[in-house]
């Protein structure tokens, strides 16, 4: 594997567990806001940025290459309300997605087939990570001020099925 496409996925690693962390971190305030159907939907976000990230860290260990983790920011829960956060989680995945065009581009420049495999994936994976938050925003905005029918969305949002950790908090 070449130290450009090493140091790229290694990057790449650190921004989905980046993620993760800062999807967890929404999790948190929204369990402070007593939206416990928004705060499981961030927690099985968590729990995907988390399989996403090992998805590179296994593939890089496959391919013989070095796997080097590098530090997480703390994360900043910026948000007073459901449709600022999920505005904020729109605005990073379209952040992710542009991460991920760019490492094909750089899979596809090095002729790294087996990246660029890999990364179809990750292409489809964003689209849908887009149109779901695109979807809680427009829910969002057709509520507006209407506490009950924030409520039903919350009530909504907790039945999204997650794995593991999300299932057990």
């Amino acid at each position: 594997m070449k130290k450009k496409i090493e140091q790229a996925i290694n990057d790449q690693i650190q921004a989905e567990f980046q993620s993760a962390y800062q999807y967890l971190a929404m999790s948190a305030r929204f369990e402070e806001m007593n939206l416990k159907g928004f705060a499981h939907w961030l927690k099985v976000q968590w729990e995907e940025e988390t399989a996403h990230a090992m998805k590179f860290y296994t593939f890089m260990l496959q391919r013989d290459g070095h796997v080097e983790l590098q530090t997480l920011k703390k994360p900043e829960v910026t948000f007073e309300t459901p449709l600022e956060a999920f505005e904020q989680v729109l605005r990073h995945e379209q952040h992710i997605t542009e991460r991920i065009h760019r490492l094909y581009d750089l899979a596809a420049k090095e002729r790294d087939y087996p990246l660029q495999t890999l990364l179809n994936w990750f292409v489809d994976e964003q689209v849908e990570e887009e149109e779901s938050a695109r979807e809680i925003i427009d829910h969002l905005k057709l509520i507006g001020d209407s506490n009950s029918h924030l409520f039903l969305l919350d009530r909504e949002l907790a039945r999204r099925p997650g794995g593991g950790e999300a299932e057990a908090a």
